[in-house]
């Protein structure tokens, strides 16, 4: 009888141990699928503002005359794909 009750509280702290580990890896995968999620917003971000300042040197360059208006429509054509 003392053996049985002995088992079932066992039992019951191993089911509560798994418990709380499931529950840790869950929130570690929640936690790094939010971190990729806001890397990548970030890495949007920089791509946009790299792009608008590429072309900001390239419209800087056509209205000094360094460039013609084809080559800057080529330049800008190529930087935007």
């Amino acid at each position: 009888m003392l053996a049985n009750i002995i088992y079932v509280v066992i039992a019951v702290i191993l089911i509560f141990v798994l418990y709380l580990a499931v529950k840790a890896i869950t929130r570690g995968v929640e936690a790094k699928s939010e971190l990729s999620k806001e890397k990548e917003e970030s890495d949007i971000g920089e791509i946009k503002q790299d792009l608008s300042t590429e072309i900001s040197k390239l419209k800087k360059m056509h209205e000094d005359g360094v460039i013609t208006q084809e080559e800057f429509k080529k330049a800008k054509e190529k930087i935007l794909k």
